[in-house]
């Protein structure tokens, strides 16, 4: 098949559509200079960024310490916590056991006075127990929050120790 006349200005505007594709951004492209970087300006950059990379890794490493401190925080919290669970749960079967108790034994008196010295002895037990059911919540409370504070006291102490206050 040959060319025909009109099939020229196609082939030609297919070509400058092509070239300008090519290039689009021209009027962007500048021409620098080349010139050698000098060495001290390349020394800086360098020592420049392995500052940055130091820099980064330490960041980083302390990052990770105080996360893993403040997982181990969150762990002993969340394990004290049903240990303090259990043990509320203990003392409320214990004061109830002691209610059943107390109820049966008041079922069986046979006097008043002997209804009033059930009831003595049983307030009397009770708040023994309640005493010492509350002696325990506190010091396992105690133990507990220092326990539970341990790992971000000791990373906060360990972060501090490189520091000095002006």
């Amino acid at each position: 098949m040959t060319d025909t006349p009109a099939a020229k200005p196609a082939k030609t505007a297919a070509a400058k559509a092509a070239k300008a594709f090519e290039a689009p951004f021209e009027a962007f492209s500048f021409n620098f200079p080349t010139a050698e970087m000098p060495a001290a300006f390349r020394d800086l950059a360098e020592k420049t960024l392995s500052g940055s990379k130091d820099a980064y890794a330490k960041i980083k490493a302390a990052a990770e310490e105080a996360t893993e401190a403040f997982e181990d925080s969150v762990e002993t919290a969340r394990s004290g916590m049903v240990e303090l669970s259990h043990k509320s749960l203990d003392a409320a079967k214990v004061h109830s056991d002691a209610s059943f108790a107390f109820a049966k034994e008041l079922l069986g008196a046979k006097t008043f006075a002997e209804v009033l010295e059930l009831q003595m002895g049983f307030a009397r037990k009770q708040t023994e127990a309640f005493a010492a059911q509350v002696k325990d919540m506190q010091d396992f409370s105690q133990k507990f929050v220092a326990d539970a504070s341990r790992p971000v006291k000791a990373s906060v102490e360990k972060a501090l120790k490189g520091t000095t206050l002006n």
